[in-house]
């Protein structure tokens, strides 16, 4: 199967590494984590720029109705850089669920701004630790609209956003409501997490939205979550790639300069077949990202849910013990705030944890066999 990119993808690419080198270096991202937003605008609007905001949204809505092959080549640079702005939660699975489950007015109103990088979205669905627990939040009608009451633990990038998509149980099932921020009743408690990014505790206490708040029809939204997060879950492996490439080159470089009984540690055999096991390793997520890519929107839901589970699960095991590989061969370096490797390591290892880890996966993958 020929993996070679088109060139206009081949273009985008080369300019998120530009983006990357350029204008989001190592210092430059510790000083947007330790911000007090923990994101930087800045950035945002040059991602803006790029045109990579509006690439899952349709072109009748301003944006370029790319693929999850154009989303799998941005992810890889997002994970390369460890970029923290909130584009998985925004321009993925926030801007999948409005394309895929909102009216015209409220694609209308929603994804112009997000190709602006005037608007954030966060899905705020989950709440258990492993997401198979169902939801408790509920939306009662009032006479004017509706009532939300329920708690979003751990929202990613939840107190980052300007609009959050709110699943709760109605009397019909499971629908999804668009509460902005400021709504009254709504309380975020917004913290950073181990590696860097933002997440947020959601409290809703008697939230009143109005009937336009209801992002598409009242309790068909199961299918919605389940195909935006598969989505989601393909761009999260192409992430973990990017990570996974940009700490093994750093591993590489170290053991080739780090001097031990006069010699280059990288000279060592023992250490070589670490490093190779850790390329072998990136190369065959690659892989699995691709096929997660590829069948991440099939009209087939089982086909998807064991393909795009299939990489979940396989990416989410090897980029923990390729964490725990490169920290060993970097020494009590590797746990230092000074090394980037440190920084790379914990991304994914949370990357295991978020939509689902591994062990979840695996049990989705034979659920659909």
């Amino acid at each position: 199967m020929n993996f070679s990119l088109a060139e206009e993808q081949q273009l985008l690419a080369d300019a998120l590494a530009r983006f990357v080198e350029r204008d989001y270096g190592f210092d430059k991202r510790r000083a947007i984590r330790a911000s007090a937003e923990g994101w930087s605008r800045d950035a945002w609007a040059q991602l803006a720029d790029l045109g990579v905001l509006g690439l899952l949204v349709p072109e009748e809505h301003g944006g370029f109705g790319g693929s999850p092959i154009d989303t799998m080549i941005v992810m890889n640079a997002i994970g390369q850089g460890l970029i923290v702005e909130p584009y998985l939660a925004t321009c993925v699975i926030g801007a999948t669920l409005v394309s895929t489950a909102g009216s015209d007015a409220q694609k209308e109103a929603i994804l112009a701004d997000v190709v602006a990088g005037k608007r954030t979205l966060a899905l705020a669905h989950i709440e258990s630790a492993r997401g198979d627990e169902g939801i408790a939040t509920r939306a009662a009608r009032t006479g004017t609209g509706w009532k939300l009451d329920g708690v979003k633990p751990v929202v990613t990038h939840g107190g980052q956003a300007d609009t959050l998509i709110v699943s709760a149980l109605t009397a019909k099932g499971t629908s999804l409501f668009l509460v902005d921020r400021g709504a009254g009743g709504l309380q975020v408690r917004d913290y950073r997490t181990i590696d860097g990014l933002r997440a947020a505790d959601i409290d809703l206490v008697g939230v009143t939205v109005g009937t336009d708040a209801l992002l598409g029809a009242d309790g068909t939204a199961d299918a919605h979550i389940e195909r935006a997060l598969d989505r989601g879950t393909a761009a999260l492996c192409a992430e973990a790639v990017g990570v996974m490439e940009a700490l093994n080159r750093q591993t590489l470089d170290y053991i080739k300069t780090r001097q031990q009984f006069g010699q280059p540690i990288g000279r060592f055999q023992a250490l070589q077949h670490r490093a190779a096991d850790m390329f072998v390793g990136a190369e065959q997520s690659k892989s699995m990202a691709y096929l997660a890519a590829m069948k991440c929107t099939s009209a087939d839901a089982a086909d998807r849910r064991r393909a795009v589970s299939a990489a979940k699960a396989y990416v989410g095991k090897v980029g923990r013990k390729l964490a725990q590989e490169a920290i060993q061969l970097h020494g009590g370096m590797g746990v230092t705030d000074e090394m980037p490797a440190s920084h790379y390591a914990k991304r994914l290892i949370m990357m295991d944890f978020y939509l689902g880890d591994a062990e979840s996966h695996i049990e989705r993958f034979i659920a659909n066999g």
